[in-house]
């Protein structure tokens, strides 16, 4: 089967699946932003008919949550103008199409887990323009899985892992944010599952439709995913030393854009409808920094 993917080797989650596909019988497509930008239209609809994909991934956007709260012009551009393009170019070829989008949708302010039906209400750009991409996918297009994460990291490009580690080989003692409460998930999960529901379509044609979350497990903080971080980092002798942790509230934290306070994401609909489990994300931790140690 011919996968088509955009964003390739761009972000994490798009880097992850060029590599897990190798392993695969599938035809994977993948498209840097040079050989494919979203948000122009007419190139969407050139690369499909060149390409003749059988489903469509969509990995691309723009994740610079801070920065979109500046840059918004090229934020709304790419998640809610490219989804929407995507969308209408996959309607018109009859091609499905999996699409990524984030905690950021809601606000944060509710104390349980969030469920896929629960009322939107971002509260920043990035999650403003997902929202937005997200409806004009469900409305353009019926053949669609939207897949809500949160926290991703991964072995490829910028993230907390990543900058937490860099940042604590040379302090003894870092300040992490513990009141926002979410679930870390890796590229490579979110990977593993897109590739796989494209081995279930490939059998017979359809997919049970509609979004979903798609996160970590256990619950944790950032707090408490610093500690992971730095203690599995040590026993892999990323860091020669101990880094002390000190809990801090996200106001003594200031940024651009504001982060939900509970970004915990409810698998319920996910484990019984679609049929895929929640991975763990202290696993996929321990293989990240395996392979950051080289």
């Amino acid at each position: 089967m011919k996968i088509l993917l955009t964003g390739g080797m761009d972000g994490q989650v798009g880097w992850e699946i060029i590599r897990l596909a190798k392993s695969t019988s599938h035809q994977l497509i993948p498209l840097t932003r040079d050989q494919l930008d979203i948000t122009h239209e007419e190139s969407i609809h050139k690369a499909i008919e060149h390409h003749s994909p059988d489903i469509v991934i969509n990995a691309a956007a723009y994740t610079a949550v801070d920065k979109a709260e500046e840059d918004h012009e090229i934020a709304y551009k790419v998640n809610r103008d490219g989804t929407l393009f995507l969308a209408q170019a996959c309607n018109k070829h009859g091609i499905p199409l999996l699409h990524i989008s984030t905690d950021y949708v809601f606000d944060g302010e509710k104390s349980t887990p969030y469920e896929v039906d629960d009322a939107p209400a971002p509260q920043s750009v990035y999650g403003l323009s997902k929202w937005e991409g997200e409806e004009y996918l469900r409305n353009e297009l019926s053949q669609h899985i939207i897949l809500r994460t949160s926290w991703v990291f991964g072995r490829h490009g910028n993230n907390f892992v990543k900058t937490i580690l860099r940042i604590g080989s040379d302090r003894d003692e870092l300040k992490v944010v513990a009141d926002q409460q979410g679930a870390p998930t890796s590229a490579h999960s979110i990977a593993a599952c897109l590739l796989e529901l494209c081995d279930r379509y490939e059998q017979d044609k359809n997919l049970p439709w509609g979004t979903y979350h798609f996160t970590g497990s256990p619950e944790s903080t950032w707090f408490e995913f610093a500690q992971s971080i730095f203690s599995e980092g040590k026993k892999l002798g990323l860091l020669d030393h101990d880094v002390k942790v000190l809990p801090i509230n996200t106001e003594d934290y200031p940024t651009l854009a504001k982060r939900p306070a509970n970004s915990r994401l409810s698998m319920q609909l996910t484990k019984s409808r679609l049929k895929v489990e929640t991975p763990n994300w202290k696993n996929d931790l321990v293989e990240v920094l395996q392979y950051l140690k080289g």
